[in-house]
């Protein structure tokens, strides 16, 4: 009798196994809607996302970095040679006009006014002298003619007594020119003795000092300089501008502007004057450009480095888009509308300044209204949605003025 091979043994546990799994699979299928939750659908499955019409600021700059210094300071020197004897006041200290600031030794220029005093004491008594003597002159001259007159004289002692009359005359003119020259030496003496006592020539702040008590100062060959005073007051910004964008600036245009110490405090002024002059370095032309501020508060200092940034436009509280939700067209810019029903509108719109990313309209949307990117037909390229616009109704902060 024959056996049955062992792959024909192995049949129907294959058979028995096929049908296991069958109904196993039929089970799952059954069950899998109620076990296995649904997938999210994806970006594609999504109505496309809008963004917020808000209201908020722009503006288009040109920005530039400056060095903040005092608009009025003055380098206070000596205009006379001598040893620097004392300095009456320090670096920090604020001054009016006239203070005395330092002295410098006046002994030899006191010296050369009481000479000058004196030779001048001996000239006017010499003129008096000389006055004395053309009195003479004339009472002998007036004598002697009428002598010569009565031809009690001779005509040579006429002659004599006229000729020393004029000499007397010429002898006083004389010393009266002697007079006015040691009158004008003595007066600067005086002055270059009243420049040894050193005043301030203007109200300010004494912000440094160069010369030290007891150094010997030559006004002859330098000018040797004491101090500098400064008023802190009105400060200068003095920004550099490539020349680029020199050209689109002019004076009275808006600025604003912090410092590397404050950024968080904005001043604002606007453009004084722009120098003609430029100044190359690494081969980039640069325009100085100024600025005057108010510095109440003295929170602007010497040597400050601020960022400036020069307004070229401005949209100031209107209803702002992002670029992304601009159709830029030639026969007119538009947006894509969400209206409330879901439906989607093109309106023509009217835009004002186009700066940070964003664009300010003038008409054809309101603060509210959602729009969609121009891409909106691809949800696939859509990143941007209305909370990352901002929910609370104002443009995003994040964006820095180029």
């Amino acid at each position: 009798m024959s056996h049955p091979s062992a792959p024909s043994r192995r049949r129907p546990a294959v058979l028995v196994a096929g049908l296991v799994l069958f109904s196993a699979g039929v089970g799952i299928g059954h069950w899998s809607d109620r076990l296995i939750p649904p997938l999210p659908a994806t970006a594609a499955d999504e109505a496309p996302a809008g963004l917020k019409v808000v209201r908020g600021t722009i503006e288009r700059t040109i920005s530039a970095l400056g060095v903040v210094e005092p608009r009025v300071f003055v380098d206070v020197g000596t205009q006379v040679s001598g040893q620097l004897r004392a300095v009456h006041v320090g670096v920090g200290d604020a001054v009016t006009r006239g203070t005395l600031l330092a002295e410098i030794d006046p002994r030899i220029y006191e010296t050369r006014v009481t000479g000058d005093e004196a030779r001048l004491l001996n000239l006017e008594a010499q003129l008096r002298q000389a006055k004395a003597e053309r009195d003479l002159a004339r009472l002998r001259e007036a004598r002697i003619r009428r002598l010569f007159e009565g031809r009690a004289a001779s005509r040579e002692d006429a002659d004599t007594s006229a000729a020393n009359l004029i000499i007397a005359e010429a002898a006083i003119a004389a010393i009266e020119a002697q007079i006015g020259e040691a009158r004008s030496t003595l007066d600067g003496d005086r002055t270059n003795l009243s420049y040894t006592r050193i005043l301030a020539p203007i109200d300010g702040t004494v912000v440094s000092q160069t010369s030290v008590v007891g150094q010997t100062l030559n006004a002859n060959q330098t000018s040797p300089i004491i101090l500098r005073l400064a008023d802190l007051a009105t400060m200068t910004v003095r920004a550099q501008v490539v020349e680029a964008d020199v050209v689109r600036l002019a004076p009275g245009q808006p600025v604003r502007f912090s410092t590397l110490g404050r950024p968080d405090r904005v001043w604002h002024s606007r453009v004084r004057q722009i120098l003609p002059t430029p100044q190359t370095l690494n081969d980039v032309v640069l325009y100085d450009v100024l600025v005057d501020v108010a510095n109440p508060d003295g929170a602007l200092m010497t040597s400050m480095t601020a960022q400036v940034f020069f307004v070229l436009d401005q949209a100031v509280d209107q209803p702002l888009i992002p670029l992304t939700a601009l159709d830029r067209r030639e026969d007119g810019d538009r947006v894509h509308v969400r209206l409330a029903d879901g439906r989607i509108e093109s309106r023509r719109v009217a835009v004002d300044v186009v700066a940070q990313g964003l664009a300010a309209i003038t008409s054809g949307l309101n603060v509210g209204d959602t729009v969609l990117p121009i891409n909106a037909h691809d949800p696939g390229t859509l990143t941007a949605r209305v909370g990352d616009w901002g929910a609370s109704g104002r443009a995003p902060a994040a964006a820095a003025p180029r």
